[in-house]
């Protein structure tokens, strides 16, 4: 129900350009990231979910100083930006970092990531920061987000299904379910693109959809519990198929997300993972 009640909250609330941060390219650099420095599955989805709610806080409130600050038109306002753009790239991979490094710190399982250790990296990539400059870079983040940063992520979403799926008496394979769920959720945190655009026109059964619809489709994209039920459910049509209908009936029961919308997004990725031919 806090989880539920939760995603409800943030879905409420969304920004404008929620997912922005979630290209294929920076997911894959956070997730190969913490596979090298070993950190816990949760760590790395939640520092995806860091520095996405970070970055755009820091452009909203970049922007609206700078815009506050130019008079001149259109052409004070594009050199406003391209000033505001530059602040971000240059300082882009830092913050990334310091999300891995803040996330690293929430986890009760494994060892964080040091000051020592990020230095080192963001040096091998000819970054001269210092200790000092890496701290203020926590800061600035933790201050952005007024410090809420223990923040759920789909993995625990997922997590607490399976558990709740098992005490309802649902007789899966345990282990093999939540790997397999594991390996489902980063496929669809670095397919993220192809699998929603799927299930948008699968949603309004057309292949061009408007802006408008794009927009409308947000909160979609951005719905952990639809996230966690379509991975169970397509890891289970994966181990058990036998088990799929009555798992999709449970998962119905839990979240009243209908069978209908399951179905559609556990078909979105059996179609990324299988290629366009599958029927």
């Amino acid at each position: 129900i806090h989880l539920a009640t939760e995603n409800e909250q943030y879905l409420s609330e969304l920004p404008e350009h929620a997912g922005s941060f979630k290209d294929t390219r920076i997911v894959e650099f956070i997730f190969l990231l913490s596979e090298k420095w070993r950190l816990d599955q949760s760590t790395r989805y939640q520092a995806v979910e860091l520095l996405e709610r970070f970055m755009i806080k820091q452009v909203e409130q970049m922007w609206e100083s700078s815009s506050g600050s130019v008079k001149g038109g259109a052409q004070g306002q594009g050199s406003s930006w391209s000033s505001v753009r530059d602040q971000i790239v240059n300082t882009f991979v830092l913050r990334l970092v310091s999300c891995i490094q803040l996330a690293s710190k929430l986890s009760l399982h494994y060892s964080r990531v040091t000051s020592d250790t990020a230095l080192k990296f963001l040096q091998s990539l000819k970054y001269s920061y210092t200790k000092q400059e890496l701290l203020e870079s926590e800061l600035a983040v933790l201050n952005t987000l007024h410090f809420h940063i223990n923040v759920s992520t789909p993995l625990a979403y997922v997590e607490l299904l399976l558990e709740v799926l098992g005490h309802n008496g649902c007789l899966l394979p345990a282990k093999p379910l939540h790997h397999v769920c594991v390996q489902l959720l980063d496929f669809c945190y670095l397919t993220r693109e192809t699998i929603y655009d799927t299930l948008l026109k699968i949603a309004i059964e057309n292949s061009t959809p408007s802006k408008l619809q794009v927009a409308k489709f947000l909160t979609v994209k951005e719905d952990f519990m639809l996230l966690a039920v379509g991975i169970i459910s397509t890891g289970v049509f994966i181990l058990s198929p036998g088990h799929w209908e009555q798992v999709v009936e449970h998962l119905n029961c839990i979240t009243g997300i209908t069978p209908q919308s399951i179905l559609e997004f556990s078909y979105a990725v059996l179609r990324r993972i299988l290629g366009s031919s599958v029927p």
